[in-house]
């Protein structure tokens, strides 16, 4: 704190005092006969009446001022689907200008949403609402950084003929405590995207059912310095999770059935890392697969560089346009399995309230007006989700594309998000803090062992475990 200084001030003596007004005045001699009494002195005239008083405008300063609009920031996430995207910051923008609200629409990648929305809080400065994925909800409701919102949920839901069972399932109030904080706009899944063109010239048609076919061919396929057939992310993004499924379908698992005790050291996991530190070491993954943004793979797929990708049809959505020859020679299909498992992950994308927010009636009212029919149906013919609602299902893009109709089945069939883990706030920190790529990068960049890498990531992923027993 600033210190003040005091100041004496002189008081200074500004008039003299008579002395005759310090003392008694003398009496004055009686006189013979009393004075004449003073006549009373004369009312004053009275006045005219007033002039009718003129109204006199008020001062600038006394005039009501019309209240300012309100302000709602929103953070959009980013697709591969310029249409998509682009609708998206025009309904946001619709509704602010229905309701007399000066709207901020910020479009980021949604493999920068958790770096990016951790950096706004520690600034104090979070959007009022955002889109976000699951794990990511489940940390931020952990930590009471955003909004429950069941009762909007519920009146969605009723408007527009309920929610899938899928939804429901990933939306259960129990994996959050007891409360829902998001509303479901879309259900995604990586699919296997793979160049057909290339791989019928090596001899195969099919598309690899075990992540050991996909190897093989791979090995096949791969043409570089031009051609890379592993065009799978190595690195600190979303994407990278994709090696969870891997690690899965070679029977390894992140934690025991109870969700508290992890297994990441187990001959399962020894037996996936062979399997990705051999391809690697094949010369089979891209340069750079291991510092990749989250547009890493699909750049390298859109350019011609990767045969094989998990995407769930940005790309598709893109190349449709951009490279139609592309696009022919493209076929998608089911994640392939290993010797011990196959799952086919779909996992929902929610819009979230911030708790900080000023406006969160606002914002809800908004949530409300993005589920519109009309509005979600348009926008999944240009993105690349599942539906959320059971109105959804009626989209015509579900009967009209290949890629879309595999979307609409996974949103019906597919496993939940991280089967058969326990889907809990350790294992969302886990995928957050992307330890299955990590582990890998232990090895590929860092040139420790595989043993070594196993037990740092046994003992980081316990940890994490034991915060949350």
């Amino acid at each position: 704190m600033n210190r003040m200084s005091t100041k004496l001030f002189a008081l200074s003596v500004v008039g003299a005092i008579a002395l005759a007004s310090c003392g008694a005045a003398a009496p004055a001699a009686p006189t013979a006969a009393p004075a004449k009494p003073t006549e009373a002195p004369k009312p004053a005239a009275p006045t005219a009446a007033p002039a009718a008083a003129t109204a006199v405008p008020a001062k600038p300063t006394d005039v009501p001022k019309p209240a300012a609009p309100a302000s709602l920031t929103y953070w959009g996430g980013l697709i591969f689907s310029d249409e998509a995207n682009a609708m998206q910051e025009a309904r946001i923008k619709e509704w602010g200008k229905a309701k007399n609200v000066n709207v901020t629409v910020v479009m980021i990648n949604q493999n920068e949403t958790v770096a990016k929305v951790s950096a706004a809080i520690e600034a104090g400065n979070m959007p009022d609402a955002f889109d976000l994925g699951r794990d990511f909800m489940l940390q931020l409701a952990k930590n009471a950084r955003i909004e429950p919102v069941d009762d909007l949920y519920k009146t969605i839901g009723d408007a527009h003929g309920g929610w899938l069972d899928s939804t429901n399932k990933g939306s259960n109030p129990k994996d959050f405590g007891g409360k829902l904080y998001g509303i479901p706009f879309g259900q995604s899944g990586n699919l296997l995207n793979r160049r057909d063109d290339v791989l019928s010239k090596a001899g195969y048609k099919d598309a690899p059912k075990t992540w050991a076919e996909l190897l093989e061919q791979a090995k096949k396929a791969n043409a570089p310095p031009k051609l890379f057939s592993m065009g799978f992310a190595l690195s600190n993004v979303g994407d990278a999770n994709v090696q969870n499924e891997v690690l899965r379908g070679y029977g390894g698992r992140i934690a025991d059935d109870a969700g508290k005790k992890c297994t990441i050291d187990s001959p399962e996991t020894r037996e996936y890392m062979k399997w990705v530190t051999d391809a690697f070491a094949a010369g089979l993954f891209p340069p750079g697969a291991t510092t990749w943004d989250g547009a890493g793979d699909n750049n390298a797929y859109q350019s011609g560089q990767a045969v094989f990708i998990a995407n769930p049809g940005s790309v598709y959505l893109n190349i449709l346009k951009a490279d139609p020859e592309l696009a022919k020679g493209s076929k998608y299909s089911a994640l392939p399995g290993g010797p011990k498992l196959r799952t086919a992950p779909t996992g929902l994308n929610f819009r979230a309230i911030s708790a900080s927010s000023k406006v969160k009636d606002l914002a809800k009212d908004l949530l409300a007006f993005m589920s519109d029919d009309k509005f979600l149906s348009d926008y999944y013919g240009k993105a690349i989700y599942g539906p959320v609602l059971k109105n959804g299902m009626n989209a015509p893009i579900f009967k009209e594309s290949v890629l879309h109709a595999g979307l609409l089945d996974l949103a019906l069939n597919g496993t939940p998000a991280n089967f058969p883990d326990t889907d809990n706030l350790a294992l969302a920190e886990y995928n957050t803090n992307f330890l299955t790529p990590k582990m890998v990068q232990k090895v590929v960049v860092d040139k420790k062992s595989v043993e070594d890498a196993i037990k740092e990531t046994q003992a980081a992923c316990q940890a994490i475990y034991d915060k949350y027993k």
